[in-house]
């Protein structure tokens, strides 16, 4: 059977994007009030995976870049300290499915996404106490892929499975040679068929199903 089951958090766990939203815009208002109300749930949704100051050239790709650090740092501060407050919407069944997994499995969190951002989802939905490590580029200035090959190196897993929702998720699973379960019920789809889940609740049967010998 697995030994560890790896999770993404955006398009996974929960959907933030309005709360991201909201923070965003703020700062903006603050830093760059030209661009303030640019940030949407449409435009944003087409970004999840990707890494911060990415998803800032995407969006607005005519900022100076002399303003993008300074952007950047109050997004960090105020994206983390929103969400920590008011959190996002967990996906049906969450906390319940975690505590259901947690009794066979140890369980991990790995995204694309800046320090703090994790710990603020804990803090959030209290749900903390199901997860054994977790990583981001954030701490390790690493790609995800690398993040995923960490977290399955120092708790010496032998046979992790990373559960995620983009392209992205299963590339970077791809390149840590972990075995990928999509979240299709996310943001992301994938190219070609994989194995996949339509509920968070499904993924308990879903691991057993897949799960090695």
């Amino acid at each position: 059977m697995f030994d560890g089951l790896l999770f993404d958090l955006d398009g996974t766990l929960w959907d933030s994007v309005d709360s991201i939203c909201l923070s965003w815009n703020r700062v903006l208002e603050r830093i760059a009030p030209q661009y303030a109300g640019q940030i949407t749930r449409p435009r944003l949704i087409g970004c999840m995976g990707m890494l911060l100051p990415d998803i800032v050239k995407k969006l607005l790709p005519d900022l100076d870049w002399k303003e993008i650090q300074p952007l950047l740092d109050g997004l960090l501060k105020e994206e983390n300290a929103h969400v920590a407050r008011h959190g996002g919407i967990l996906y049906p069944q969450v906390p319940e499915t975690l505590e259901i997994l947690a009794r066979d499995y140890p369980l991990f969190i790995v995204s694309n996404c800046q320090d703090g951002y994790i710990e603020a989802f804990f803090l959030a939905h209290g749900l903390g106490k199901y997860f054994t490590d977790y990583e981001n580029p954030g701490r390790t200035g690493k790609p995800k892929g690398d993040n995923i090959a960490l977290v399955v190196q120092r708790n010496g897993l032998k046979k992790p499975l990373y559960i995620g929702d983009t392209q992205g998720d299963y590339n970077a699973a791809t390149q840590a040679e972990v075995p990928f379960l999509h979240a299709a019920y996310g943001f992301g789809h994938i190219d070609h068929e994989v194995p996949h889940v339509d509920a968070f609740a499904d993924i308990p049967a879903a691991v057993k199903r897949l799960s090695p010998p």
